[in-house]
């Protein structure tokens, strides 16, 4: 009991978890990644090359140098260049109530669309995008809606080399292909939050690579 209760939302997580995982696999369009590190799914064509297209226009309008809690963009540690989608623009409220729908989350508990470029030599090295409950900015984070439970990221161009979504702990590269949606469970099916899912953005060597990511928490995200 004392263990269980060391992990924040631990229950939560697994019962999003459980929600979404049958929800997923039921919808024929999903393909599972096969792996028994991490729960991990893929809808190809999620978004049409004109929605790409404008999404790309959107996050240039908006980036600027990626943040990571403590982490300073002179680090190295994520190079990108990075911004939030106005979530009251009908555009993107369109998408982001497709993603909802999809995974069978409620709006509420979904964070504001962001949107990432990747210029050459960018990157974001391997991180979990769960929260380290143990670090001094949990505790604002636990009033924002708690723990994330699943991610969704979409990628929105052709990259000419590199930018590969590199799951390092499951040992695959996912090449970017335009209007591909990624979806991920932070948690294991226990509510855990699962080392599995370690990812890092690969430097860009050639082009550009744009992609946005909607992360879901475990209640409303205020």
């Amino acid at each position: 009991m004392a263990k269980t209760e060391m992990i924040p939302d631990k229950d939560a997580l697994a019962r999003v978890g459980e929600a979404v995982r049958a929800r997923l696999k039921s919808d024929p369009q999903v393909y599972q990644i096969e792996t028994d590190k991490a729960e991990l799914f893929a809808v190809g064509d999620f978004l049409s090359a004109a929605e790409c297209e404008r999404l790309c226009l959107m996050i240039d309008l908006v980036a600027k140098p990626s943040t990571l809690h403590e982490e300073d963009y002179s680090t190295g540690f994520r190079t990108s260049y990075s911004g939030d989608l106005d979530p009251l623009d009908p555009f993107v409220m369109g998408i982001s109530r497709r993603i909802d729908d999809l995974m069978g989350m409620n709006p509420a508990c979904g964070e504001a669309i962001q949107g990432q470029r990747y210029l050459p030599g960018q990157q974001f090295k391997p991180h979990n995008d769960w929260f380290y409950t143990t670090e001094k900015y949990w505790e604002l984070e636990r009033k924002r809606g708690g723990q994330r439970s699943w991610t969704a990221m979409a990628f929105l161009n052709e990259v000419e080399e590199g930018g590969e979504t590199h799951f390092t702990e499951v040992g695959i590269k996912i090449e970017p292909k335009p209007g591909v949606l990624l979806l991920w469970n932070n948690a294991l099916p226990d509510g855990t939050p699962n080392e599995g899912t370690m990812h890092a953005g690969t430097p860009v060597i050639k082009g550009s690579k744009y992609v946005i990511t909607k992360w879901f928490r475990t209640r409303k995200w205020t």
